[in-house]
């Protein structure tokens, strides 16, 4: 799993972070065509073989389907199940570290709400 936003993560963690952003946006839904490999590379300027790996991972993962000839296919329930995992994670290793350098900062919850506020 990872962090949908971690600057220093490896590129094929990027591409990851924005394909799950976009599914969990609804940009693509359940039977939606992913872009091709060469489509997404090109227009991230990345190598091709680093989009195949963040593919990858999302068919391991079991978000996606490969259909050969045809291409990479969002699989029904991918959204929910991707949010659960990315809520988790976001729980288990960003919200600890944001929770210490709010205290570090000696921020309180109305200080964050009148922030968004604004």
């Amino acid at each position: 799993m990872t962090a949908l936003n971690s600057e220093d993560s490896p590129v094929y963690i990027k591409l990851r972070a924005t394909i799950s952003a976009a599914i969990l946006r609804g940009d693509f839904r359940a039977g939606d065509q992913l872009p091709s490999v060469r489509a997404l590379a090109a227009e991230h300027g990345a190598n091709p073989l680093t989009v195949a790996k963040a593919y990858q991972s999302f068919q391991d993962d079991g978000y996606v389907e490969v259909r050969r000839g045809v291409g990479m296919f969002v699989l029904a329930g991918a959204a929910e199940k991707l949010r659960i995992a990315e809520r988790d994670h976001f729980l288990r290793t960003s919200w600890p570290r944001i929770r210490d350098h709010i205290a570090l900062l000696g921020l309180n919850a109305s200080d964050l709400l009148e922030r968004e506020r604004v």
